[in-house]
């Protein structure tokens, strides 16, 4: 049976294809060659893939961008489909669900909101109970840095906060665009933002969610 995050991961290679190498995404400074090399980076040079949090292996990742963007773009989008090597943890269901469910959604709407001409998917409502349970999971690490205290709110009530503090500003929507607010998407989430004015304008000033 295939899981969320291998239904995201084909359906991201499947739109990565399409858009060709040269199309925007939301990843600022990303084109669609840079994402698809990040994706296969992540999984295929963990030696590297450190440095999407830790500043001492920055270069170390750098380089292994470059060289995979360097890559024929079809090479880079089948490494994607097959997944990682044979002996990765990401080869375990339980790893795959818990550390690329989110991955390939957020990158998979990474290609499609930076498309003109783009809509909200309609999500089935087992899928996004899966997003909600795995953003509350994260949600005080992404929002560690807000200069605001900040709940993510479902339409159905549930809430989690991301960010303890005063004043507040409730974000509500689906658990799927809460899970791109709160990773940093902000304006291509479809969601509602409650609060003070001043401390809306406060929590949208600069890059303080996400990784």
């Amino acid at each position: 049976m295939s899981t969320f995050a291998k239904r995201e991961r084909l359906l991201l290679a499947d739109l990565l294809e399409t858009a060709g190498p040269d199309a925007p995404t939301l990843c600022e400074g990303w084109l669609t060659r840079d994402l698809a090399a990040h994706v296969v980076v992540r999984e295929r040079r963990p030696d590297a893939a450190g440095g999407l949090v830790l500043k001492q292996l920055s270069s170390r990742l750098d380089k292994a961008m470059e060289e995979f963007a360097a890559k024929p773009y079809e090479e880079l989008i089948q490494l994607i489909r097959t997944g990682p090597p044979r002996f990765h943890p990401f080869n375990l269901k339980q790893i795959d669900e818990v550390s690329n469910t989110i991955e390939f959604y957020v990158h998979t709407e990474d290609v499609r909101r930076a498309q003109p001409d783009w809509s909200t998917r309609d999500l089935d409502p087992v899928f996004q109970d899966a997003l909600w349970s795995r953003m509350e999971r994260t949600a005080r690490l992404m929002g560690r840095g807000a200069a605001t205290g900040l709940v993510l709110r479902r339409p159905d009530g549930q809430t989690t906060v991301a960010h303890r503090g005063t004043p507040v500003v409730t974000v509500t929507g689906e658990p799927s665009e809460l899970l791109l607010y709160l990773y940093g998407r902000q304006a291509a989430a479809t969601v509602g933002v409650d609060g003070d004015p001043d401390a809306i304008a406060k929590l949208h000033a600069g890059k303080q969610l996400g990784i």
